[in-house]
């Protein structure tokens, strides 16, 4: 299996990367409160990012550099946060 580097959005909004071998099993972890001490506290956890890398090493030194990247690009990496459809104008009742 590839590695994989992942970012995950925290309750509070935080955000968690790490990295695994097995995305599907390490969520579930994530979900159980048991992959991490930092997500235990925050769950649920929702994944934002995933990207493979072709081995374990490349996939520390990309977990690394993301981990030093500020709030803003990581945010910035991870995409639009997908909203909800704007509301429809409201009708107009005047006569």
């Amino acid at each position: 299996m590839p590695w994989l580097v992942y970012i995950l959005r925290c309750r509070d909004g935080s955000l968690y990367t790490g990295i695994t071998n097995d995305l599907p099993r390490r969520l579930k972890a994530h979900a159980a409160g048991k992959a991490s001490r930092y997500t235990r506290s925050r769950l649920p956890v929702r994944l934002a990012f995933h990207e493979p890398q072709p081995t374990k090493s490349e996939a520390l030194k990309r977990e690394a550099a993301i981990k030093r990247l500020p709030r803003r690009a990581k945010l910035s990496l991870i995409g639009p946060r997908r909203r909800a459809s704007p509301s429809p104008p409201p009708a107009n009742t005047a006569s």
